[in-house]
């Protein structure tokens, strides 16, 4: 696997490790302000999620490069 494959494979892993860690630990305030949605997370944490998307990422593509470099699963090259 190439740097441009195994960086299109991790940033294909970051995306879809971010949308299952958004939802970790959101609360909607009792009494939204006038003007925004009410389901608006009152304190996203939006910096913490991404701390830990770029982890999980970067373990779960390590993981798919040494399934790749042993040849346990062979993807092919065109």
């Amino acid at each position: 696997m190439g740097w441009l494959g195994g960086l299109f494979v991790y940033v294909l892993i970051w995306w879809m490790v971010l949308f299952a860690v958004l939802p970790w630990g959101v609360r909607v305030p009792d009494r939204p302000e006038p003007g925004h949605a009410t389901s608006a997370p009152s304190n996203p944490r939006l910096g913490l999620k991404l701390l830990v998307t770029s982890a999980v990422a970067a373990l779960l593509w390590l993981a798919f490069y040494f399934v790749v470099e042993w040849k346990l699963i062979d993807v092919g090259t065109a």
